[in-house]
């Protein structure tokens, strides 16, 4: 047991010890019925391959050890409170034949894990059951050995007197009220040890391979998000400069060119349209600023997150409370995920939540930074294609991270973001 499980309300820890308890005790039945199903099964499956019907055998091996397992799994998430997993059977074609379909279980890496788990639970479930009804019997059986030792008959040869402690019942009543208290106070620790042991291993066997192949599709997720993110941003992109700089230049183009042909006919007309070329430059310098800020705003790459989320708070539309604690050493795709989010769903604020303030929220939860912004204002945003919070849950995806938008009719809206730190 942590330390910090020790230092939680009484309450909680009787409950965990109580917990742990129950599904210590309860493997080694489990784990025999397993170890019974898996050697039984595959042996007369293996001896009667030649003859066919070992497959058969084999396979319905497979599935009663797949049942087996589901109830393992069950059993890890209400006694030990460990995450549900999705499982990751083979799905059997509708097309296939009846025997085919008998066979499918063969095919399945998860149904012969599962089998595995036989021979592996009846081991760390003997150990758990063995310990955990040794050091209950050893608590209760030493804190209460003044009640009932007066029913054992008078003798000499105790286990007090043989260690020097003095003879008679009183001695050998206070050596076991101290084994009973070593036993009560370690008993925390030893349950939990061996139900962590059992759990650990059975979570390792059955949902090792389904939380390998989550975090594969949470990968393609991830990287298929920053393809498509990156594709928006870049169309984004060309469309701005399309519409904004280009057009300047154009026009600017078209202002120094009438301005060479007034020079020497009318000089002051010259002069003027040279005046409103340079204010086209100035214009289309600031355009191209503004989309240099969104493509890697200068602030966050020179100074860091913190500054840049003060500046783009600073110069928001509206007034915005912002609290951040940003731990140390964030990676680059972190700070920018985070800035965009920040930037991306407070212009959404401006613009559509009529809301007068905005609150963001910027902290360290778990592994994860979480990012939230919230308002009063109408309320109805959700991440509906083609909405601006869609192209947010994009860039978020793509470094790994989830979006979620509260947002009921009338308000408040609150956007929370979880970017993994790692």
């Amino acid at each position: 047991m942590s330390i910090s499980s020790i230092r939680q309300p009484r309450s909680a820890v009787a409950a965990r010890v109580g917990w742990d308890t129950l599904y210590a005790i309860t493997a080694f039945p489990l784990g025999l019925v397993g170890f019974v199903v898996t050697v039984t099964g595959i042996s007369a499956g293996v001896g009667t391959l030649i003859i066919w019907v070992g497959l058969l055998v084999l396979s319905a091996t497979l599935v009663v050890s797949s049942w087996l397992a589901r109830l393992e799994r069950l059993r890890l998430v209400a006694m030990q409170g460990r995450e549900p997993r999705p499982d990751s059977y083979r799905v059997a074609g509708a097309k296939r034949g009846p025997i085919a379909r008998l066979l499918d279980p063969l095919r399945d890496p998860q149904m012969w894990l599962d089998t595995l788990w036989g021979p592996l639970a009846f081991v760390t479930g003997i150990l758990a059951c063995v310990v955990t009804v040794t050091w209950w019997a050893v608590a209760l059986a030493g804190t209460t050995y003044w009640f009932w030792q007066r029913s054992l008959p008078d003798t000499y040869d105790t286990l007090a007197s043989q260690l020097g402690l003095g003879n008679g019942r009183v001695a050998e009543s206070l050596l076991n009220l101290a084994f009973g208290l070593i036993a009560f106070a370690t008993l925390p620790w030893a349950v939990r040890g061996v139900a962590w042991l059992h759990a650990s291993l059975a979570d390792v066997v059955l949902n090792g391979r389904s939380s390998l192949s989550a975090r594969v599709e949470r990968a393609e997720g991830a990287r298929d998000a920053a393809q498509e993110a990156e594709a928006v941003a870049l169309r984004r992109l060309e469309r701005d400069i399309h519409d904004g700089p280009q057009q300047r230049l154009v026009r600017l183009t078209m202002d120094l060119g009438r301005a060479r042909r007034q020079v020497d006919a009318d000089p002051e007309q010259a002069s003027a349209t040279i005046e409103s070329a340079l204010e086209q430059a100035r214009e289309t310098l600031d355009e191209l600023r503004s989309l240099s800020r969104g493509i890697a705003p200068p602030l966050l790459v020179d100074r860091g997150l913190g500054v840049a989320l003060d500046e783009l708070v600073v110069r928001g539309a509206v007034p915005v409370d912002l609290v951040h604690e940003l731990p140390a050493g964030l990676s680059p795709h972190v700070e920018t995920a985070v800035y965009f989010t920040v930037s991306e769903a407070l212009t959404n604020v401006a613009k559509h939540s009529g809301a007068a303030a905005a609150q963001v929220r910027v902290v360290p939860v778990g592994t994860d930074l979480l990012v939230e912004i919230s308002d009063h204002g109408v309320g109805g945003a959700h991440l509906g294609k083609g909405q601006g919070l869609a192209g947010l849950g994009q860039r978020v995806a793509a470094v790994g991270g989830t979006l979620e938008v509260d947002s009921p009719e009338g308000g408040p809206t609150v956007v929370t973001a979880r970017i993994p730190l790692g």
